[in-house]
């Protein structure tokens, strides 16, 4: 989660006039203080899901799901690279190569590109 979150840090310090919330699940290191004192110092507001309630995060239940069947149906891993490698692979393709229905068959780079500006 470290480096996911000083991405999260360094874009907010780019764009601090955008407000920010970041939610997460109710996993230890989302509960811990450190964790929390972090947030508020870069103006990130925390939003947790309630126990047993994935539904209050379901776009990213959703990805988490896909990730799951395509990374092993679609893409066969063959366990030939390290876990973090194949799951960076997929998140390249998610995001450049596989068209979401929700986004008029656009990928989420293309629908970025073409819908929002400054980002």
């Amino acid at each position: 989660y470290i480096s996911g979150l000083k991405d999260l840090i360094a874009w907010k310090e780019q764009h601090p006039e955008h407000q920010m919330i970041l939610h997460t699940d109710q996993g230890s290191v989302y509960a811990s203080k450190a964790y929390n004192d972090l947030l508020p110092m870069y103006g990130i507001t925390r939003s947790m899901s309630r126990a047993g309630t994935p539904t209050d995060n379901a776009a990213m239940e959703s990805v988490n799901g896909w990730i799951k069947a395509e990374m092993f149906m679609d893409l066969h891993v063959t366990g030939e690279k390290s876990v973090a490698e194949e799951v960076d692979d997929y998140i390249h393709f998610f995001n450049e190569y596989r068209p979401a229905y929700t986004l008029g068959y656009l990928t989420p780079k293309q629908y970025r590109e073409r819908h929002i500006s400054n980002c």
